[in-house]
């Protein structure tokens, strides 16, 4: 079945189509950032472990980010309005599910479940939004699909900061579901059917896939909780490559492969997929790190946190719009490109007030990196698409979604690691159980129980500990932000079709 023209969906249907898929969009990554600030709220006995509690947010993204890929198959086969209402109905069920759990193995199972919903619903809205939307008015669609994305992901820790006080944890997760369910509704009505390429589905790389990233996942998560030299750790990144080097075999095999390996021969297909990954270490998860240092660890009142939080995520409301608007003129790879060097210059800066945390030394340089991410925030899901033809827009879309929810689950999981090794480097000498938990605790924000291992350390040494690790952490988070930048300047500089690609027919 051919994909609608243009020229068949009117200007009405098109409009109803961009909201309900930006509902959705507000609502996945929404489950995200507010379900993580959440977390340290659950813990209800000495049972519940760091890891165990990590997973209320893995579990998440793991599925989430695991199936994208599979979803955008499945939408380009059965029908991207078809999956869409089925993912958008599912995760308004399973977040019902999550508020009635009786228990944190039954919360991370329902997590684990919203996850596979939200796949199906992001990808198969994404390859909606591609095909309702052509010519100019493509790059306007998309860049307002990722400023609701990024707004979902920036205003899940405030709602959660408010939300917790008043009416407790499962409201925070009752909102998405609330979203997704309006999305549901309105998509229901104005979502009409499309298709992709009618190929025969690939179930043995879907399961090779999804596995490839839960061990990878795994692997970050046992870092964080046993240290580098766990054999769990070990064990679980040797199945991550095993898996990843029988997935492309298999894939090179397949006459309908999942993936179709040959778009990365392609420099703008690579370069795309590196924005999602420079904007998780450079900005994603700062929106769940910082709360947790500056809540948790130095005892700053939720307001002053708020404004913080805000000067950081204020960004992402403006200026994505402007962007695709100003790329028409400059270039899509220049405004990203010159977006990724100003985040690379804010983290710096902040890393100089990092370890004695002064409130309004943090606004300007939380500023410079909310304007820094967000240019090429409203750029990066147009270019996505753009980058292929019409009838691989599921694959395409489900592998940038891939690419930038696994990328932050993983970079979450990678940076928490990082931070609290580099914590353990600066704590009191211990015996190595007691560095690792505490180092661990602290990263997550849990000053009380970091203390707890270390009985005879003053809260300021603890303090002081965790904002040097920190300091270093946001120096090589901007030195892999720069790196970024400089990679996708030599992957995109000289695609001189990706500006007549955003703002032409794809």
């Amino acid at each position: 079945m051919a994909s609608c023209s243009t020229q068949d969906v009117p200007a009405a249907e098109g409009r109803g189509a961009l909201l309900a898929v930006c509902l959705a969009a507000l609502a996945l990554p929404l489950a995200f950032s507010a379900g993580a600030v959440v977390v340290p709220s659950l813990q209800s006995g000495p049972d519940d472990s760091a890891l165990a509690l990590a997973w209320v947010t893995n579990a998440f993204m793991l599925t989430f980010g695991g199936l994208l890929l599979a979803a955008g198959a499945l939408a380009d086969r059965f029908g991207r309005r078809r999956l869409f209402l089925a993912g958008t109905a599912g995760f308004a069920l399973t977040t019902a599910a999550v508020c009635m759990a009786p228990d944190l193995l039954w919360l991370d199972i329902a997590r684990g479940l919203q996850g596979v919903a939200a796949a199906a619903a992001l990808a198969a809205g994404t390859a909606a939004l591609a095909d309702a939307w052509r010519g100019p008015g493509r790059a306007r669609a998309f860049a307002l699909l990722g400023t609701t994305f990024g707004a979902g992901l920036a205003l899940g820790p405030l709602l959660a900061g408010a939300l917790l006080h008043l009416l407790g944890w499962r409201s925070v997760f009752a909102t998405s579901g609330v979203l997704a369910l309006l999305a549901c509704l309105l998509g229901t009505r104005v979502l009409r059917e499309s298709h992709g390429d009618r190929v025969r589905l690939d179930g043995v790389g879907m399961l090779l896939f999804s596995l490839m990233l839960a061990s990878l996942t795994l692997a970050l998560l046992w870092l964080g909780e046993y240290g580098s030299g766990a054999p769990c750790v070990w064990g679980a990144l040797a199945a991550c490559a095993l898996l990843a080097v029988l997935f492309v075999r298999q894939q090179r095999r397949q006459r309908s492969p999942l993936l179709d390996l040959s778009l990365f021969s392609q420099r703008a297909f690579v370069g795309v997929q590196l924005l999602p990954v420079a904007t998780c270490f450079g900005y994603v998860v700062l929106l769940v790190l910082l709360p947790l240092q500056l809540l948790g660890v130095h005892g700053q009142g939720t307001g002053i946190v708020g404004l913080q939080m805000l000067a950081l995520s204020a960004p992402l409301l403006v200026l994505p719009m402007l962007a695709a608007r100003w790329a028409q003129h400059v270039g899509s790879t220049l405004l990203c490109t010159l977006g990724l060097l100003l985040c690379a210059q804010g983290l710096w800066w902040l890393s100089r007030h990092a370890a004695t945390p002064v409130p309004m030394q943090w606004i300007a340089p939380l500023l410079l990196i909310g304007a820094g991410a967000a240019l090429p925030w409203g750029l990066m899901d147009g270019l996505s698409v753009s980058v292929v033809p019409v009838q691989r827009a599921g694959m395409a879309a489900g592998m940038f979604g891939t690419v930038r929810v696994a990328g932050e689950g993983i970079a979450l999981a990678a940076v928490t690691a990082l931070l609290a090794g580099l914590i353990g480097r600066h704590l009191p000498s211990a015996w190595p159980e007691a560095t690792a938990s505490a180092a661990m605790y602290l990263a997550s924000g849990d000053l009380e129980a970091a203390q707890a291992w270390f009985p005879h350390a003053t809260v300021t040494e603890l303090q002081q500990a965790s904002g040097q690790a920190l300091a270093m952490l946001l120096r090589t988070l901007s030195g892999l932000t720069l790196a970024c930048a400089l990679l996708l300047q030599i992957l995109l500089g000289r695609s001189d079709g990706v500006r007549g690609r955003m703002s032409g027919h794809a």
